[in-house]
């Protein structure tokens, strides 16, 4: 089939390379989102899909909104078959969606009707699933409702942030979604419509939902800084400045803290949650580069009685 590809991150380049590493379709272009702005100098910066693009001769299209008319007049003069996508990061508009003759298939980072939206993975972390997974469906113009070619499974560890989580997601959907290219081509494949039970949302993680709350047990506590990481980024408070929450660890045998009260031995720190203690592995103070959290709380000499999460922000 001539394929046009959309997808915009780095998540989104292994879905690609597959694509035109599998020479039984023609990926006759790209579409993505325009240069963005980025680093201390602010330049514009293509998106990772389009320098990959590029570094493979093809023709990329930067619409500032899909339903732009020169750039749907572009998409029909390639006349696609089918447009793959990968977190391209724009609603499609109906007069998109009715170009290809097998529509837009979406790869999402969930097993569909569970994590409907745009922050699957974090909400899969967060929420404590031990199984979760790639789908690829029909694009429809409902929220990530469309009938469903396929499935990958994958272990939630216990350790994953969503960052880990969704680079093996990446990789296993990038075959996934070969695979439905395929299946549509040679008509084996035809998508089912999802159940109507089982449907979950995953919008986008705001920075108030990445804010710990220490009088949560401290399983919800762990589950909130790997879910957030790398982005946003849990976060907490200590002397009225935001400190970034890069790693943390349970502590089980510790019950002697209260939320957010600290504790600093030679080589930890321990906070209280509302249940046992968690370790601080890693943060960032802000305004300063990450560094171990032993190191952190040497550098501040945290005073008896201080403690993370008060409510004055600076």
């Amino acid at each position: 089939m001539k394929l046009v590809f959309a997808g915009t991150p780095e998540v989104a380049v292994p879905a690609l390379d597959a694509l035109i590493a599998s020479g039984r379709h023609e990926v006759a272009a790209v579409v993505t989102r325009p240069d963005a702005p980025a680093g201390r100098g602010r330049r514009l910066v293509a998106s990772p899909v389009a320098e990959r693009a590029e570094e493979a001769g093809i023709e990329v299209l930067k619409p500032v909104k899909p339903r732009d008319e020169q750039f749907l007049a572009r998409l029909r003069e390639i006349a696609p078959d089918c447009c793959p996508v990968v977190a391209y990061g724009a609603l499609l508009p109906k007069a998109a969606l009715d170009i290809p003759a097998h529509g837009w298939v979406n790869l999402h980072f969930s097993l569909l009707p569970a994590w409907r939206g745009a922050a699957p993975v974090q909400h899969a972390v967060m929420a404590g699933d031990e199984i979760t997974g790639a789908a690829t469906f029909l694009i429809e113009e409902g929220l990530d409702s469309g009938p469903v070619y396929g499935t990958v499974t994958e272990e939630v560890r216990p350790t994953d942030t969503s960052g880990d989580l969704l680079t093996r997601l990446a990789f296993a959907g990038s075959g996934l979604l070969a695979a439905t290219m395929d299946g549509i081509e040679d008509g084996s494949l035809k998508a089912v419509p999802q159940p109507a039970d089982g449907i979950s949302l995953a919008p986008k993680i705001t920075v108030e939902m990445a804010h710990v709350d220490w009088a949560a047990p401290a399983l919800r506590v762990d589950r909130v800084v790997r879910g957030c990481t790398p982005a946003p980024g849990a976060w907490t408070v200590f002397r009225g400045e935001r400190l970034k929450l890069i790693q943390a660890a349970l502590v089980t045998d510790r019950t002697d803290l209260a939320p957010g009260d600290l504790s600093v031995a030679k080589n930890n720190v321990y906070v209280g949650t509302g249940s046992h203690a968690v370790e601080l592995l890693w943060v960032q103070p802000q305004g300063k580069k990450p560094m171990r959290g032993a190191d952190w709380a040497r550098g501040v000499r945290i005073a008896p009685g201080e403690r993370l999460g008060a409510a004055d922000v600076r």
